[in-house]
């Protein structure tokens, strides 16, 4: 089952068991999915699904971290369950042992010495990496690397 089919499915579970907050956020995610299509013209895979999944993840991220600041519990708590809604499309995420192997794997590939390799690498390891690593960690675990 695609990942559309998936989120699909759960919303109607969430319709029929009167999940408001759960319903919420899952017609939020399927608004920017189609928003994204819409914009692309084109039908989205599962690893365009992820990129706006992941979109959605930092926003709220961003979100929880401004409620926090300004005291704002209600609202960092609506924000925290998006947050859970969402994760749960995520696939697992990789140790920093895993990615850090990764890494190492791809710099060696694409016999990176310098830091003005880092784009050969950051190229070598977006596909494995994508949705199962925070790619910011990632392009930090490359500079100390290649520095």
């Amino acid at each position: 089952m695609s990942l559309k089919d998936a989120i699909s499915e759960d919303t109607k579970t969430a319709m029929r068991s009167k999940d408001a907050a759960t319903l919420g956020s899952l017609r939020l995610l399927s608004a920017a999915i189609k928003q994204k299509e819409v914009d692309e013209q084109k039908i989205l895979n599962d690893d365009d699904v992820l990129v706006v999944i992941q979109k959605m993840l930092k926003q709220r991220q961003d979100s929880i971290e401004a409620f926090q600041k300004a005291n704002r519990i209600d609202l960092l708590e609506k924000e925290q369950f998006e947050v859970q809604v969402l994760s749960r499309y995520m696939p697992e995420q990789l140790s920093p042992d895993e990615v850090e192997k990764i890494v190492l794997t791809a710099i060696e590939a694409s016999a990176a010495n310098s830091m003005k390799d880092m784009g050969k690498v950051m190229a070598a390891v977006k596909d494995q990496l994508a949705g199962r690593a925070n790619m910011g960690q990632v392009s930090q675990i490359i500079k100390s690397k290649l520095s």
